[in-house]
């Protein structure tokens, strides 16, 4: 027979409250073929409060050598108490980067700006040099204070 560890929902509507327990895989989720009952779990308490999540520690673990899986939920209680190893989050795709040739393309546009800028700038420090800079004596300014 093949057993599973999973929550079974108890309480009144709009306030869950969990009973963590061993059933047969093929049996529905409050349908009272418990084998055991392994922990309680409580979500209308704050996450950090003690009795949120108690397990049976000692049952969970027989019940996992006699071979029963724990539902995705219970294992990440599991997992947090330090009875199973956590598992790996798997790597993202990269579909949310950028191409190659879009990020051609702003590098592009990048340089030209530098370009331009630095161009700019070049024009404004010789437009200032220009007019930092004496004008020279023209003849006719010569001719003119005689």
């Amino acid at each position: 027979m093949a057993t599973v560890i999973r929550l079974a929902r108890f309480g009144a509507k709009k306030r869950p409250y969990y009973h963590i327990v061993v059933v047969d895989s093929r049996a529905a989720r409050n349908s009272g073929n418990v084998l055991e009952v392994v922990g309680k779990y409580d979500p209308m308490l704050a996450r950090d409060n003690e009795k949120r999540v108690v397990l049976k520690i000692d049952e969970i673990k027989a019940w996992m050598a006699k071979g029963a899986k724990p539902s995705d939920r219970v294992y990440r209680f599991l997992a947090n108490a330090g009875l199973v190893a956590k598992r790996v989050v798997p790597n993202q795709t990269k579909k949310n980067l950028q191409s190659e040739k879009t990020l051609q393309k702003i590098k592009d546009k990048e340089a030209k700006l530098a370009k331009i800028a630095e161009e700019k700038a070049a024009a404004e420090a010789a437009a200032k040099a220009a007019a930092d800079a004496p004008a020279p004596e023209t003849p006719a300014e010569d001719v003119a204070a005689e």
